[in-house]
């Protein structure tokens, strides 16, 4: 199957940014959800229609969408950098290793670079989201967040949970991409629109379904990091602690409603993000 022609890295920045806006409107609740299994040692929290309505009728409905500017200003540049750094390391990887189109090894490869190159840019942001999102937050907004974070460890204090952000994200990428390839090599090549964009419906949501079958432990740790304990400070340590004192099953505290989100939110993903690179390239033959 012919590749698609490649697009400058602008196309490929909007693209990724408008199905990043168009995914966080559609799951942000189903996020809010996650962090918050996530960070409870006890089973106040635990299943999800549950726990949204516990949000619901102890703190109001406003609370599901409680720091979602964070993530609003953070899927633009995320979602794109995602998108367009796995281009382009694509790019980068078939020609250094003389490859002219994308095998899975290659794909799971770029999709890990990617995920990499992404943790960069959305920590400190991860970071705000996190500690507005937990119950015992005091705080009203980013501003605040963001002057706590400085006032108490300076600018880099911004960058706190970067190792376990990038676990996270190299892994989730690397699971999302190297899927998505495999998966669409077996799919029959589409006739029409509508069948391509099932197709990717299909593709980005099994993605997004094995990423964070991939990653959900890393995230477990990384909230916990981002949320200030002094407990966990490590990555590789913190899982281990956290196996430990509450069992293997609490590596994947959040697992449901994060691949709720993230499963179909990988398909939304891969819609949104396809369907603006063929308009652009649509555009570039008019």
């Amino acid at each position: 199957m012919s590749e698609p022609k490649p697009l400058p890295f602008i196309y490929q920045f909007a693209s990724g940014a408008i199905a990043g806006v168009s995914e966080i409107l559609v799951m942000y609740p189903l996020d809010v959800v996650k962090t918050r299994q996530q960070l409870a040692t006890t089973s106040d929290y635990n299943g999800t229609i549950r726990c949204l309505k516990k949000i619901v009728a102890e703190e109001g409905v406003s609370r599901l969408y409680k720091g979602i500017s964070a993530p609003i200003l953070m899927e633009a540049p995320k979602r794109a950098i995602k998108f367009a750094a796995n281009d382009e390391w694509g790019k980068f990887y078939r020609k250094a290793f003389d490859i002219p189109v994308m095998t899975q090894s290659l794909a799971i490869l770029t999709g890990a670079t990617a995920g990499a190159t992404e943790s960069f840019v959305v920590v400190p942001f991860e970071l705000v989201k996190i500690q507005l999102q937990d119950k015992t937050s005091k705080f009203n907004g980013m501003g605040e967040v963001v002057k706590h974070i400085v006032k108490t460890g300076g600018p880099l204090g911004l960058y706190k949970g970067l190792e376990s952000t990038m676990w996270r994200h190299v892994s989730w990428n690397a699971g999302y991409f190297g899927l998505i390839h495999q998966v669409r090599t077996l799919m029959p090549k589409p006739k029409t629109s509508t069948e391509k964009t099932l197709i990717d419906l299909t593709c980005g949501t099994i993605g997004g379904t094995f990423g964070t079958m991939l990653n959900t432990p890393f995230d477990v740790v990384k909230s916990r990091i981002q949320a200030g304990s002094t407990k966990y400070k490590w990555t590789l340590p913190s899982i281990a602690t956290v196996a430990k004192e509450e069992g293997m099953g609490a590596l994947y505290k959040g697992f449901v409603p994060k691949v709720l989100r993230l499963g179909p939110g990988g398909g939304i993903l891969l819609v949104v993000f396809t369907t603006c690179m063929d308009f652009f390239r649509s555009i570039q033959k008019d």
